[in-house]
């Protein structure tokens, strides 16, 4: 993941670089996502044919090209996009893969506790990401900042190929690219006829969309917010190194919180904290005038709210998914939220711009409503359709 938020990072220096209006930036940060959502069902489907190691050898391969390729060549909105959708497509064949390759070398009552722990990892590499960017880009330049953070996928596709044991799915054909493999509607539609699954599913996409589109403008947040106090009164550190902080801050809240979904039903504990994200997210808008240490404690609650879910989704995705149909849940769960993720980095661009642009303090909070509107309307949803997936 060490590739994941160099972007993000230093957004606002690239934004302003190559003039980008609010809209343009953010289609950047989601074309990431697009070239996850164009491979993830392919990748995750192969896994159920074919040994995960081998699929996630070169998602990492493909992530470090679109990494090293932004540092090298990238030099406004196109060719940013395509190297970020490199990326997208790169990252897509390493996580749920690797999310496979881990269900399928544990099992009973503490497997969900070890996907709470994959998952939240995904946070922990987000804030290496921040940091890496964030300490390389003052000293030696945006550039150097993507190449240094290209050695991280290929550190990873190493360690999974070489320390893990090789577990060949049973009773598979051979793989073979083909349209239903990409787009598996059959096993899909087989997914969601369990209603718990989709459920899910269908939870994740906006948490996703919340989730990655306050990480993509949390440094662009942080800068806003430093011309609203008086000069030598504003955040005292870097403000990727902050954003790396807080990111890794909300790390234990993804496990924290499938513990207490454990204890009070997974249903209830996703509603409780998806509409405490969607409200901390506009309160925290409306904040940033305020003392640089209450901007920072409310951004704190927001991201820990923001992650509180996570883990809770996925485990309940992996439990109510039928075991031979796994590898299809998850690709289409990933499929799911992160077209969540691609939707939420463009979406906050454009109610930025739409609503005044980013010097108007109202314009920040249609922002973070516009992405957590999905999440603040979770409980009304569940409720009008009867409840939610069962926590169980």
């Amino acid at each position: 993941m060490l590739a994941f938020a160099t972007y993000a990072a230093l957004l606002p220096e690239l934004s302003a670089l190559w003039r980008l209006s609010n809209a343009q930036a953010g289609l950047i940060g989601s074309a990431f996502f697009i070239g996850y959502v164009a491979t993830v069902s392919y990748w995750t489907a192969l896994t159920d044919r074919v040994d995960g190691r081998g699929i996630y050898l070169a998602g990492c391969l493909l992530a470090a090209a679109g990494e090293a390729g932004f540092g090298l060549a990238a030099d406004g909105l196109w060719s940013a996009m395509f190297f970020q959708a490199l990326l997208g497509a790169g990252i897509a064949g390493s996580y749920m893969p690797g999310l496979r390759l881990l269900s399928d070398r544990t099992g009973g009552p503490h497997q969900s506790r070890y996907i709470a722990f994959y998952t939240s990892f995904f946070a922990v590499g987000t804030a290496l990401s921040l940091a890496l960017a964030g300490l390389i880009a003052p000293a030696w330049g945006w550039r150097s900042a993507f190449l240094l953070s290209a050695a991280g996928p290929l550190l990873a596709g190493m360690l999974v190929v070489f320390s893990l044991e090789k577990i060949l799915p049973e009773q598979k054909p051979a793989a073979r690219f083909s349209l239903a493999t990409l787009f598996p509607i059959a096993a899909w539609k087989s997914v969601l006829a369990a209603r718990s699954a989709a459920g899910y599913t269908a939870g994740y996409l906006v948490h996703c969309a919340e989730l990655f589109g306050s990480r993509a403008w949390m440094v662009a947040f942080l800068a806003y917010a430093a011309t609203l106090h008086p000069p030598g009164e504003s955040f005292p550190w870097n403000l990727a190194t902050i954003a790396a902080v807080i990111n890794l801050a909300s790390v234990p809240a993804s496990i924290l919180g499938n513990e207490v979904a454990l204890r009070i039903g997974r249903a209830r504990w996703v509603q409780i904290a998806m509409a405490g994200s969607g409200a901390c997210g506009i309160a925290l808008a409306l904040a940033a005038p305020l003392h640089w240490a209450l901007v920072l404690l409310l951004l704190l609650v927001y991201a820990n709210l923001v992650m509180a879910e996570s883990a809770t989704l996925t485990a309940g995705l992996v439990g109510a998914a039928p075991p031979e149909l796994r590898g299809a849940a998850l690709g289409l769960y990933s499929l799911a939220g992160f077209g969540g993720g691609m939707l939420g980095p463009s979406l906050f661009g454009v109610a930025l711009d739409l609503a005044g642009g980013n010097a108007a303090r109202a314009a920040w909070a249609w922002a973070y409503g516009a992405i957590g509107a999905g999440c603040l309307a979770a409980p009304l949803v569940a409720r009008a359709f009867g409840g939610a997936p069962p926590s169980r």
